[in-house]
């Protein structure tokens, strides 16, 4: 059985992010695949401080909540990362996350896990697609298989609207982009690892 994990960026605790990422992950359950959903709010991060070492030990010399994030995602066939949208880019939380992952292009170990992103902006056109992109182009630099959310809309991935908590659970098209996204990580998690 594949292992998709759902990844929330958001620094606050199940707001419209988390519930998008749930959302992701009930229907790449139904598909067949056990889940795991993990929060960046609680955990302790610093940022890179470009120490390379890195480099040289495949290790990062930073001692926090990082390398177990890392692990876990190495050890997923399929990811989903989700973030809510921050001046038209990802959230620090998740961006201190993407910068300390560079252990893990040494071997390339993210290398055909399937993934796919989602985003939360405060209106329809708030910033979803460009914050989607940074997450596409942070998986694509780490040699992953990046997909959106798969017919029948065939979009970048999840796209909801929300500001204050809980204003995803009326918005029908972040909600079905987002289901859409679980159950296409999960199908070609399947089909690549049978």
């Amino acid at each position: 059985m594949v292992k998709v994990m759902g990844i929330v960026g958001s620094p606050r605790k199940d707001g419209n992010t988390h519930k998008l990422v749930e959302a992701a992950l009930y229907t790449a359950q139904s598909a067949g695949a056990t889940v795991e959903l993990l929060t960046l709010h609680d955990k302790e991060m610093e940022p890179c401080i470009a120490c390379d070492i890195c480099r040289a030990t495949g290790e990062c010399a930073i001692y926090d909540d990082v390398p177990g994030v890392l692990e876990r995602m190495v050890e997923s066939d399929g990811i989903i990362i989700g973030s809510p949208v921050y001046f038209g880019n990802v959230t620090s939380q998740l961006k201190i996350l993407m910068d300390r992952s560079r252990p893990l292009r040494r071997d390339f170990q993210l290398k055909n896990k399937v993934c796919g992103a989602l985003s939360v902006g405060a209106s329809r056109n708030g910033g979803q697609e460009t914050t989607i992109q940074a997450i596409h182009h942070y998986l694509l630099i780490q040699d992953a298989i990046v997909v959106g959310d798969g017919e029948p809309l065939a979009h970048y991935g999840g796209t909801g609207v929300g500001g204050p908590v809980g204003d995803v659970d009326g918005d029908e098209a972040g909600l079905e982009t987002s289901q859409n996204l679980g159950r296409r990580v999960a199908e070609l998690a399947r089909l690549i690892n049978p």
